[in-house]
């Protein structure tokens, strides 16, 4: 069953993207994961999942495997990983990919899930519940497929704690106002909004974690920030080329400075089904 995603964002339909945007998009989400400050994001987080040797666990928006692979690694041979991801692409690459590990890769829409009531003893969900329509919803199929007494691992992105220095404000928040809901989720406040979904959804021992990522030069924000990205096609940039050349035009000149500074906030909430 194709996922209900936003029209928005390409990391939220990659499929629709033209292969070489597909291609581009797979390549920085690698870039991605070995970025230190997401490391650092996701180290925090599965220090407070913690999942146990022969755990079932489902990684829910799996990527390119490469958290299923780790988490496959903790649960040992007795356990087992299902990584679920809505883009068949992403899946081939997961595949492509494979260590031997005892990891499943199968395509899924995390609001409908196609797996048994309490039929996992974990769930790791990392930066998906930002694109989809209806969070709640997601929420409630990661918790019915959960056992009671496991675990539910979120992370996710608060977009409106975004900020820069060393750049003129104005034009700052020009760009991020434009970005949101094309090159990053109208879902800004996401990361924060975690908690209070898994209180709601009766889980029981929730752990609301920030960790503020820390960029101190352009090139390592552009990893993970669009925005400061030049490599970025200018024709899905929601702003005219003038303001593009000019905003590129402060960032380069303030990491030559060297007083570059952005700042995101990743949440990472564990909770236990009751």
């Amino acid at each position: 069953m194709k996922p209900v995603q936003m029209e928005r964002t390409p990391f939220a339909d990659l499929d629709r993207q033209p292969r070489e945007m597909t291609a581009m998009l797979l390549a920085a989400l690698d870039e991605m994961g070995r970025h230190p400050e997401i490391r650092r994001v996701r180290r925090t987080a599965m220090d407070a999942f913690r999942p146990a040797p022969g755990w079932h666990v489902l990684d829910a928006g799996s990527g390119a495997g490469e958290v299923a692979r780790s988490i496959a690694a903790e649960v040992g041979p007795a356990g087992r990983v299902t990584a679920l991801d809505y883009s068949a692409a992403t899946i081939a690459a997961a595949v492509e990919r494979h260590d031997g590990s005892n990891v499943r890769y199968t395509t899924g829409d995390v609001s409908a899930i196609d797996l048994p009531a309490d039929s996992v003893d974990g769930v790791w969900c990392e930066r998906v519940l930002q694109h989809v329509d209806d969070a709640d919803l997601a929420v409630s199929e990661l918790v019915r497929v959960t056992r009671p007494g496991g675990r539910l691992c979120l992370v996710d992105t608060d977009w409106s704690s975004l900020a820069f220095d060393g750049v003129p404000p104005a034009m700052a928040r020009t760009v991020v106002a434009a970005m949101h809901g094309r090159l990053t989720p109208k879902q800004i406040d996401m990361g924060r909004t975690l908690r209070r979904r898994l209180v709601g959804k009766g889980l029981r021992d929730v752990r609301a974690l920030p960790v503020t990522c820390v960029f101190g030069d352009p090139a390592s924000a552009g990893v993970v920030l669009p925005m400061v990205n030049p490599m970025v096609p200018e024709d899905v940039w929601p702003t005219g080329p003038g303001v593009r050349d000019k905003w590129f035009s402060h960032v380069d000149e303030a990491g030559a400075r060297g007083d570059f500074l952005a700042i995101l906030t990743i949440w990472a909430v564990v909770g236990t089904v009751a």
